[in-house]
């Protein structure tokens, strides 16, 4: 049985925008009785051969909240991303609303702000953030409560967000026949990332749950939503009761044989600063590439 306060009488309309570049799928998430919503995990898109950044995935976010005369209260980021860029401060210009991601930023903006050589004008506290969320932690959209759960392993910093009968799994988990995320990041730990995964297996079955990814694994058409009963019998690396010692066995194997994401440089540069890009010291966006650092 969950710990966490579901509330699975309130069923938010869930709008999935995919971005084919990275394989991210982002979300508009309304509040059923009212206009407010939030934007899970958004892109910026970039072309990193040619250093050019642009928001064509946010534009399309920003049209869908704009057309249908919605009100944007949270932008929020399940983690720190290897693999794609966050548009949340191009939104929030845009929209506004409030940028929140995990208190454990922090661990995550210490460990790379190391290996990026970054100076002491960036800070390590979180502060380029709105919120930092703790395990537990609730905030509303409009009249709908919403709740974090702390979900390290993938990252220290992972957290699934719960909004009424949806959750959103951020990295925690793919779609069943996806199976799980890498734990081979710094701060990642396979352990860990099995006991999350069970903190997420343990909402209600019913539970519909959203991926942050999803590959199309075998050539299947890409998905995003399955529901946590699903996960708990079919996911082919932690269902149908597998256990802790087989799943760090296979994870840590696995994970030895992955490549690093391709935009993971940029990635990390711009996400531990809640969306920004760094800047050289005449102010111009710049991104450095730390040489045998990852």
């Amino acid at each position: 049985m969950s710990l966490y306060p579901v509330r699975m009488d309130v069923k938010p309309e869930v709008t999935a925008f995919f971005d084919e570049a990275t394989n991210t799928i982002s979300y508009i998430v309304k509040d059923p009785s009212s206009t407010a919503c939030a934007i899970i995990d958004s892109v910026m898109d970039i072309d990193y051969a040619a250093g050019r950044i642009t928001h064509d995935h946010a534009d399309k976010m920003i049209n869908f909240i704009k057309d249908n005369e919605l009100k944007l209260e949270w932008i929020i980021e399940t983690h720190v991303h290897a693999d794609h860029l966050s548009a949340a401060p191009y939104i929030q210009d845009k929209l506004g609303g409030k940028i929140g991601i995990g208190q454990k930023i922090m661990v995550i903006q210490d460990t790379f702000g190391k290996i990026f050589n970054e100076g002491t004008d960036f800070q390590r506290d979180g502060s380029q953030f709105d919120a930092l969320f703790e395990d537990g932690d609730t905030y509303q959209i409009g009249n709908m409560t919403a709740f974090a759960i702390y979900t390290p392993g993938h990252t220290p910093a992972c957290m699934v967000h719960v909004m009424g009968d949806a959750a959103f799994a951020g990295d925690t988990l793919f779609m069943p026949d996806g199976g799980s995320a890498r734990a081979d990041f710094p701060g990642g730990d396979a352990g860990q990332l099995y006991d999350s995964i069970q903190k997420v297996l343990a909402l209600p079955e019913q539970t519909r749950l959203f991926m942050c990814h999803d590959y199309g694994p075998n050539g299947r058409d890409i998905k995003w939503e399955t529901t946590v009963g699903d996960e708990k019998k079919f996911n082919i690396h932690v269902g149908s009761g597998k256990t802790k010692e087989e799943f760090v066995k296979f994870r840590t194997e696995r994970d030895a044989q992955l490549s690093v994401p391709k935009l993971i440089i940029p990635s990390l540069q711009v996400n531990m600063r809640a969306g920004h890009v760094p800047q050289d010291e005449d102010g111009n966006p710049v991104l450095k590439i730390p040489v045998n650092g990852l």
